[in-house]
């Protein structure tokens, strides 16, 4: 039981050592908006997926884009052993979440009052290698 508890504990460790994740919480841009951009990026391989942020004209590409990049830092920092050359990083999963909001109040006529939410969200990225031949 000890063996097979321990060979699952060493296939996890291998299976996590190629992915590195990267977070950005309370990002002041609407989930819906973030959501639109990270779609364009999901399932993308790394560099073409920086070459789409940075040619978006969306401001939540800026973000998502300094993110990714975070996100490959941290696995180059994670697998110093391995080389950029030899593996294919393929952004896996783009996670946009809600997160909390700003509640203001806008003067309305004949003395009424309108609520502005102001929304933000949580953005995690995943980047996964894969092996090139």
């Amino acid at each position: 039981m000890g063996a097979r508890k321990r060979l699952k504990a060493e296939q996890l460790k291998e299976r996590k050592s190629n992915i590195a994740i990267a977070k950005l919480n309370n990002c002041p841009i609407s989930a819906r908006k973030m959501r639109l951009v990270a779609d364009l990026v999901r399932g993308v391989e790394v560099n073409k997926a920086l070459n789409i942020l940075s040619h978006n004209s969306k401001e939540a590409s800026g973000r998502l884009e300094k993110l990714l990049r975070s996100a490959i830092a941290n696995w180059e920092q994670k697998n110093e052993d391995k080389s950029l050359e030899d593996e294919t990083l393929i952004v896996s999963e783009v996670r946009v979440d809600v997160a909390g909001m700003l509640k203001r109040i806008q003067p309305a006529p004949q003395g009424r009052a309108h609520r502005i939410r102001k929304r933000s969200n949580h953005t995690t990225i995943v980047v996964d290698s894969v092996k090139t031949n």
